[in-house]
């Protein structure tokens, strides 16, 4: 079910998925409704008839994002949802997903169809996956997929519980996950990458993997990725 999130986004949460060894990940999508009534969906969940219509009332899909290389397993049922619009793949993603037609492979520049509402930068250097990070101007939300994760307490039990809390999934609030800090070989891409985020009037954080961040979102960034500066 789609929610407001703010001006002219929207969010859907999905399936709680499984992965490797029995751990479980909440999921979570949005939409952007752009200047010109067009939709940008980010890293879509399943489609469902409740969640296709609730996005058809509000606009014209024309731009479905796959944001990193992990998030790409529901882009084939959207595109054939909504065909006229065109599909974006994380750097990557199209030698992957090589039965997926992508238009683009996404950048540090934003393509024409969004450039000026929605800004956005490539965490690359990461050997698990490198993310495209953006930002909807006009309501000051950044939006990150697996590189930044809250999990609830109580979300896992048991020695899943223990690797979780290591692993800062689970951490007092948002953050990097170790796997994903330890993943960073190359750094000063990763670095100026996130010199660009930082500059962002960022007012807010939506994340696939926990619940939204909504106020002093520049100071989150700054102490979530302060061990990237060190």
């Amino acid at each position: 079910m789609l929610t407001s999130f703010a001006e002219n986004i929207w969010i859907a949460d999905g399936p709680i998925v499984d992965a490797a060894l029995g751990f479980h990940y909440p999921t979570r999508m949005a939409v952007i409704r752009l200047s010109g009534g067009g939709l940008f969906v980010w890293s879509p969940v399943p489609l469902t008839e409740e969640l296709r219509a609730g996005v058809a009332a509000l606009g014209e899909v024309r731009h479905i994002v796959a944001p990193n290389s992990l998030h790409h397993l529901f882009i084939p049922e959207w595109a054939a949802a909504f065909p006229a619009a065109k599909l974006h793949a994380a750097p990557g993603l199209a030698k992957k997903r090589k039965d997926i037609a992508f238009d683009s492979e996404l950048g540090d520049e934003a393509p024409s169809g969004w450039a000026g509402e929605i800004d956005q930068a490539v965490m690359r250097g990461n050997t698990i996956t490198e993310e495209v990070v953006f930002f909807h101007a006009k309501s000051g939300t950044v939006l990150f997929t697996d590189l930044v994760q809250h999990l609830p307490q109580g979300w896992y039990r048991g020695w899943r519980a223990i690797v979780a809390k290591l692993d800062l999934m689970s951490a007092p609030e948002a953050s990097v996950p170790r796997k994903f800090r330890l993943a960073f070989t190359g750094r000063r891409a990763a670095r100026a990458a996130l010199a660009r985020i930082l500059e962002w009037p960022s007012e807010k954080v939506l994340m696939a993997h926990g619940a939204p961040v909504t106020q002093d979102a520049r100071a989150f960034l700054a102490r979530a990725f302060g061990w990237l500066s060190r």
